[in-house]
């Protein structure tokens, strides 16, 4: 297994592993499966040559099998402060230290963008999401209630901090 940055040349891997993860998990997910195949490659590429955020991709060979994406804030009151969101392993590669090892590297890439805290959202129910965001040393410090309504269900969202 392999992390690195990825780029605008790894645009259609990660559309295709976005598309996966919102037919998986769309209750985890602000973005609709439906949305998402509308959406064009090259606003792929754009979203990956972003200045203030950048996603790591998790390959086996040449596989990307998961990712997760760091936003740096960019306002001056805010520039403390980075999120980790669309956090995303395949089905086959969990349970194996892929999702810890996407977290090491979003915590460590946060660092490096000088943030001193870095907030995540996760969905109330996904257990071992939190477990393994709480085993990263990040801390629960709210619900946000009625997050997202999917299919006429309303899905709350735990809030988490991790103080860098």
């Amino acid at each position: 297994m392999q992390i690195r940055m990825l780029g605008p040349d790894d645009a259609e891997r990660y559309f295709a592993l976005r598309l996966e993860a919102l037919e998986n998990n769309p209750e985890a997910f602000a973005t609709t499966l439906e949305d998402a195949k509308k959406t064009t490659f090259e606003k792929y590429r754009d979203r990956l040559s972003s200045p203030s955020s950048a996603t790591i991709g998790l390959f086996d060979g040449a596989d990307l099998v998961g990712n997760v994406t760091v936003r740096k804030e960019t306002i001056p009151k805010m520039a403390h402060r980075a999120t980790l969101l669309a956090m995303y392993v395949t089905p086959r590669k969990r349970g194996n230290g892929s999702g810890r090892k996407l977290v090491e590297a979003a915590v460590a890439l946060a660092l490096e963008m000088e943030a001193e805290q870095l907030y995540l959202a996760v969905v109330s129910t996904n257990e071992a999401a939190k477990q393994l965001y709480r085993r990263s040393g990040f801390e629960k410090f709210g619900t946000d209630r009625r997050a997202m309504k999917h299919e006429g269900r309303y899905i709350d969202e735990d809030l988490m901090v991790k103080f860098l």
